[in-house]
């Protein structure tokens, strides 16, 4: 009886037996032609040093300066931070010896010789410690402190606190000579958990009217013209115009410079009734106006006394200047101020 021809690799593969020794030999030599790869066992991740910082506190962690530090550890101290708002460095070599004392293998630095750390702060400058002063001296001496400077002794106080410091500076133990001006007190943030002793001397300001502008001879000022500026009291002119609504409408003596604090002979109030001039002479009262028209024989400002004539009767009255070309003989509405009684500029 003749067999069908069978493959003959399929005959010897099927009679060969793979035992443990062929399928170890066999995985080797796949492994050596590239044709298989054996998994590699991953050791546990080295720490990781962070590189530079930034310390919040007083002192530096373990778990500040590794990356993957054990939580059992992360909160131990190691070093000192740098005073408030300084910066300093550690030697890498330190922050090893420091890791292998608390056990554990170096952290990986990337090749780093050291880290630089910087104190984080909030820095409280010399306007807001000028303000706590002159409001706790305004408080005691009873002081506009609108109206207060203080020049302090040496450099420009600077108060450095905590970031997580909240709250504004006060001045407490304030002391203070009215007949020399000099001030000196404690300013504090929080209950006393940052100080700093201050002295210096307390300048009064007061409110002086100055020009936005040059002004020629002759000029009128507007109100745009004209506004206030904080100016040390006793360098101030005596007399220095107070009502800076009522210069809208005068008119300069003399060329003035912008930014020259104003006084009392700079400005002067426009005639708004010149002499000779024809005139309405305005008459109220009892339920009886008036209007009728007559001749200055003076002229004068807003408000001025000026005599004129009535051009009927030929007497002569005594009469209020109350706006360009108008006087009053009686009680008549006058205007408040300059500015009102001109008319408008075009």
């Amino acid at each position: 009886m003749s067999h069908a021809p069978t493959d003959l690799p399929t005959r010897i593969a099927a009679r060969i037996v793979l035992g443990p020794g062929i399928l170890g030999r066999t995985a080797l030599a796949l492994v050596a032609l590239g044709l298989l790869t054996l998994p590699v066992l991953a050791g546990p991740a080295r720490p990781l040093l962070k590189g530079d910082i930034t310390a919040k506190r007083d002192v530096i962690t373990l778990g500040d300066l590794v990356e993957g530090a054990p939580a059992d550890l992360a909160e131990r101290p190691l070093f000192r931070a740098p005073a408030l708002g300084a910066t300093g460095t550690i030697q890498v070599r330190r922050i090893v010896e420091a890791a292998a004392g608390l056990g554990l293998e170096p952290p990986e630095s990337g090749g780093r010789l050291q880290v630089s750390v910087q104190r984080a702060a909030r820095r409280i400058a010399g306007p807001e410690i000028e303000t706590a002063v002159t409001a706790a001296l305004a408080r005691q001496q009873g002081f506009d402190p609108r109206n207060l400077s203080v020049a302090f002794d040496g450099e420009p106080p600077v108060l450095t606190v905590p970031v997580d410091l909240d709250g504004a500076a006060e001045a407490v133990e304030l002391a203070y000579d009215p007949r020399s001006r000099r001030i000196s007190a404690l300013v504090v943030v929080g209950a006393r958990q940052a100080s700093l002793r201050v002295s210096g001397q307390v300048i009064e300001m007061t409110q002086v009217a100055v020009l936005t502008r040059p002004l020629a001879r002759g000029e009128t000022v507007g109100a745009a013209d004209v506004t206030t500026q904080r100016r040390v009291r006793d360098a101030a002119a005596a007399d220095a115009p107070a009502d800076m609504a009522a210069l809208v409408g005068q008119v300069a003596q003399r060329p003035l410079p912008a930014g020259q604090p104003l006084r009392s002979g700079d400005l002067v109030r426009p005639d708004l009734v010149q002499r000779g001039d024809t005139v309405t002479i305005l008459y109220e009262g009892s339920g009886v106006s008036l209007a009728l028209r007559g001749q200055a024989k003076e002229g004068g400002p807003l408000g001025a006394v000026v005599a004129v004539v009535n051009p009927v009767s030929k007497k002569v009255l005594q009469a209020t200047v109350i706006g360009p070309g108008r006087v009053s003989v009686g009680p008549a509405p006058k205007p408040a101020s300059l500015a009102a009684a001109l008319p408008a500029r075009p």
